[in-house]
This record gives structure tokens, C-alpha cells and sequence, in this order.
């Protein structure tokens, strides 16, 4: 659920055969009438995804060099050039700008420096991921040392026939180390720059905690959780070696048995699911929808995993407008967002509310710049993370707020395109508000109805007046 709608009117678009052309012309023809025609279509399907996505690539690498025409025209630094043309491609193939980044990368590798694995991929003989690999593998290189290794595989030739991902991986790898060792070793020496942590959610109230570390701390670490896991189910412990591998691990990080020490974690539900047992599902900040019965459990000694643990819950009231469930909130003059309005930003947007970038939040911006005006407002505010936030400052960019049920705002691209964001529902609230009845008179309550409404909106502005 991240709230991301997609584009809205997208002018100048180019001319050419449509998805929905295509889709028309796929419904007119007649399904294969054998179990044998079913796989030889569905191999040539497989092939033409295959040449679109080399004709993506080829599109990708035209744009760029479109783009960084009319930014160096614009007077832009030369180190500056192609700012933001990753972030466009994202947009219109409904990606995340950092995937955007990375297939722009992949079509320039693939149309400058790897023809033969795009001719490969044109033709079908190689599918884009296994393309992506090729290029993954070779990125250490030199670009004549790349051409080389391209020239050697030869994909277009058959090589990688019936051949699976780790057996193109390693002729890939057995190719680039015999040609540069040397770049291949400072690749591995600069790897251990890039460790991190990060987290993903998984079915079921689960995550996954995914720790990117050079090998011998990842196989210390494993060795550590191992032991200390026999020690315990030697000394009588009932549960399994991964459950006291993954317990082991939040206990030593987090200092306490339970997990939660000092944390706030920002659960969001409705009072009648805290209060009432309702069935309403609540939603964790960084993970995303969880039930009802799960969210409540967290409230409690136990806990949803059953485990005991003692903690301080606090309780805090937000108040909704009727009808749509929009969030309200107290506006600011400050030049900042003060910690109250980030973290009303926090709770309403939930993710960056660029389409389809599911990133945590790690600015609060104006949508409307400051040096133009923009207030300091929930309503002139959106939570962005922060290559969006950097993106959103290249010149021919904007933004705006927009009409809508709830939290709206319009994005505009350098090359006019327009892509709508709107903020998720909270829990309890419809993702689709109910429409106002167009003819109010077909209703004999009407007059009592809106009265109700009228009242409902009165108490809720006195109860946010208060609540700032």
C-alpha cells in the first residue's frame, strides 16, 4: 500500500502501436488449440518480451542523450548532465527511481559497450534479467575490456543455450578476471564499503532483516548465533535452532529479550480495533498493513509472538475528517517542520510519496518551495525520501497540490508528463471515499442527512483545535 496513483495526462505522447493496440490484437486472435501450440506460443511471447525490452533500452539511451542536449542548452554544469533522466524512465515504466537508475545504466552497458548481448536479447536468445547479469558481472571493466568479454560470450551465438543463471554468472566472472585482474580485486575491496542493513517485509506479520557484510563478519556472526543456538537446545530449550538463532540476534542488538526498548514504532489503528475488537487491520510505519488481532497483541505483556516483555504503550489521538479520512493537523510558520508536523507527515504518508517509490521517508519538503511562497503546512508538505527530495530540484521539475479526497499532489516532469500522488488511507478509512449523491432531492433525508454531516464536521474541527 504506498498510496501511488499512476500517470494522469501524459501530453506529446509518442505516436506508434499502443499496449492498448496490442491487447486488442492479442484478445482477436484464436487460442492454440493443442497442449504443443499453448508452449510454442508461449516461447514466442517470451521472445517479443525480450526484443521490447532491448527496444526499451534503445529508447533509454536516446532520452538520456535528448536530455543532456537540452541541459547543457540550459546552461547546466557539465558534471550535472542527466540529473533526474533515470527518475523520468522510472516514471514511465511504473518503477521506483532507483530502479529507473539502474535500467538506464543496463541500456546504456547494453547499446554502448555489449551489442552482442543486445543483439542476444533483440532476437530472444537471452531475457533481461539474464542480460542484467552479463552486465552486472562486467562492470569492473574497462569499456574495451567489456566489448572483449561481450565479443567472447557472444550470446547471439548460441553460447548461453539451456544455460542457467549461475552458469552465465560464472563464465561472465572467469571472462572479466582474466582480463583486468586487477579492477576485479579493487572491486572486492571497495564491496566492503557498501555493508549495510536494511529491512523488507514478509507474509504474515514477518520481515526480513538483511545484513550485506564482507564474508568472514557475515560467517562470524553465523558462527556466533550457532553456537550459542546448540549451547541452548543442549541445556533443554524446546524451540528450534532457528528460532533461538533469530531470538539470539534481536536480543544482542536490541539489549532486551523482548525486541522493544525505547523505540518508538508508531502502530496506527482505529479505536474500535484497540477498544472494540474490530477487525479493521492497523499499519506499521516501514512494514505495512497488519491484522487486527496482531496489532492488539503488541499492545499487550505477551505480545503477538507470545513472548513476554514489559514495556510503556502510549496512546496517541488522530482525528479524521467524516467521509474521506483525511488526516488533520495544525499548520506552522516555521521555516522548518517542527517535530509535531513531521511526524503527522510520517503517519499520513507512510512512504515517499513519489509514484511507485516505496523508500522510507528521510526529508519533509515543501511542495510548494518556501522561496516561492510555499507555507509550512500538512497540506504544503509531503514526506519524500531522499533521492526524490534531490530529483524534485532539477530544474524543469515541480510540483504541486492538487484537489482530492484525500492528500493529492501533482508531480511534472521536464518533458510536461504528469503523474498524480495521493496519500494512502489510514485504517478505518475506505480507500475510495463514497461519492456525494449528484441529485440531493432523490433523497427524502436529505436536509437531516447533510445536517448530521455538518454537525460531524463541526465536532471534528473543535476536537483538532484542541488536540493542537
Amino acid at each position: 500500500m504506498d498510496g501511488n496513483q499512476g500517470p494522469d495526462v501524459a501530453p506529446g505522447a509518442a505516436g506508434g502501436v499502443t499496449a492498448t493496440d496490442v491487447a486488442r490484437i492479442l484478445a482477436g486472435l484464436p487460442a492454440p488449440d493443442s497442449p504443443a501450440a499453448l508452449l510454442e506460443e508461449t516461447r514466442e511471447l517470451e521472445d517479443l518480451k525480450s526484443a521490447l525490452a532491448a527496444r526499451q533500452a534503445r529508447h533509454a539511451v536516446a532520452f538520456d542523450l535528448s536530455q543532456r542536449r537540452d541541459q547543457a542548452d540550459a546552461g547546466m554544469p557539465t558534471a550535472e548532465l542527466g540529473a533526474g533522466v533515470g527518475a523520468q524512465i522510472a516514471l514511465a515504466r511504473r518503477e521506483s527511481p532507483a530502479r529507473g537508475s539502474r535500467l538506464l545504466g543496463l541500456a546504456k552497458a547494453l547499446v554502448s559497450e555489449m551489442p552482442h548481448t543486445l543483439a542476444a536479447l533483440e532476437t530472444g536468445q537471452l531475457t533481461e534479467w539474464r542480460a542484467t547479469l552479463l552486465v552486472k558481472e562486467t562492470a569492473c571493466l574497462t569499456a574495451e575490456d567489456r566489448a572483449a568479454v561481450d565479443a567472447e560470450l557472444a550470446p547471439d551465438t548460441g553460447t548461453f543455450d539451456g544455460a542457467g543463471d549461475r552458469k552465465i554468472i560464472a563464465a561472465a566472472r572467469t571472462a572479466a578476471y582474466r582480463r583486468d585482474t586487477r579492477s576485479v580485486t579493487q572491486r572486492a575491496s571497495h564491496a566492503a564499503t557498501e555493508r549495510h542493513v536494511s529491512l523488507r517485509p514478509a507474509p504474515d506479520t514477518m520481515c526480513y532483516l538483511t545484513a550485506l557484510l564482507p564474508v568472514a563478519a557475515g560467517v562470524a556472526v553465523h558462527a556466533a548465533l550457532t553456537r550459542h543456538a546448540d549451547t541452548l537446545c543442549n541445556s533443554g530449550d524446546p524451540r528450534t535452532r532457528g528460532q533461538l538463532m533469530a531470538g539470539t540476534l534481536v536480543e544482542r542488538t536490541t539489549g532486551t529479550p523482548g525486541g522493544i526498548s525505547g523505540i518508538e514504532i508508531q502502530l496506527v489503528m482505529t479505536d474500535r480495533t484497540l477498544f472494540q475488537g474490530d477487525s479493521e487491520p492497523a499499519r506499521l510505519p516501514g512494514y505495512g498493513i497488519v491484522p487486527a488481532g496482531w496489532a492488539r497483541g503488541m499492545l499487550t505483556d505477551t505480545g503477538a509472538s507470545g513472548e513476554e516483555r514489559a514495556f510503556t504503550t502510549w496512546l496517541r489521538r488522530l482525528y479524521t475528517a467524516p467521509g474521506t479520512g483525511e488526516l488533520t493537523a495544525l499548520d506552522s510558520r516555521a521555516r522548518l517542520f517542527p517535530p509535531g508536523l513531521r511526524r503527522f507527515l510520517t503517519l499520513r504518508d507512510d512512504t515517499c510519496r513519489t509514484p511507485y517509490c516505496d523508500a522510507p521517508i528521510r526529508h519533509f519538503d515543501h511542495i510548494i518551495p518556501w522561496h516561492n511562497g510555499g507555507t509550512t503546512s500538512h497540506s504544503n508538505g509531503a514526506g519524500l525520501c531522499e533521492a526524490c527530495n534531490h530529483t524534485k530540484e532539477i530544474p524543469g521539475w515541480s510540483s504541486r497540490p492538487r484537489p482530492g479526497p484525500r492528500h493529492t499532489l501533482q508531480i511534472t516532469t521536464p518533458t510536461g508528463h504528469t503523474y498524480q500522488s495521493t496519500a494512502p488511507p489510514l485504517p478505518g478509512t475506505g480507500a475510495d471515499p463514497p461519492e456525494p449523491d449528484p441529485d440531493p432531492a432523490k433523497s427524502p433525508n436529505h436536509r437531516r442527512e447533510r445536517r448530521q454531516r455538518d454537525q460531524m464536521l463541526l465536532r471534528a474541527r473543535a476536537k483538532s483545535r484542541l488536540a493542537a
